[in-house]
């Protein structure tokens, strides 16, 4: 299994924001949402995380190769920068691990017989339900 990888929070920017959405009172006096930045190219991963970070098909992460996430599902500010680390680290290993290798495979000759028989039954039925030529 491979090894877990941590980002150091000294690579992290996070700064405090006002949460969206419902909250009554509290919602507008306190800024409990974060909103984390790290720079993907700036960072102490290795080479090839930071490629196939760069290359994830993710609208989370700019031109400039910075990671912008947003947490604001828990109350305290704390709570939320916890989560946001959490959520980076995913991000992050996700792409650590390799991927898959394809194997080619080819049909098996049992499999092609019985869509050639599948095809021929098919075309009978369809040659049944024709008008009569004279």
């Amino acid at each position: 299994m491979p090894q877990l990888i941590v980002v150091d929070e000294a690579e992290v920017a996070c700064s405090a924001i006002r949460a969206q959405g419902a909250g009554g009172q509290n919602v507008n006096k306190v800024s409990s949402a974060i909103h984390l930045r790290f720079d993907v190219r700036a960072s102490s991963l290795p080479d090839l995380v930071k490629e196939r970070l760069l290359a994830l098909p993710d609208k989370r992460v700019t031109a400039e190769g910075v990671f912008i996430l947003k947490a604001q599902s828990h109350r305290t500010q704390e709570q939320n920068r916890q989560d946001a680390m959490e959520r980076l680290n995913a991000w992050v290993n996700r792409a650590a691990t390799p991927p898959k290798p394809r194997r080619a495979t080819k049909p098996t000759f049992a499999s092609k017989q019985r869509r050639l028989e599948s095809k021929s039954q098919r075309s009978s039925t369809k040659e049944l339900r024709a008008k009569p030529q004279d």
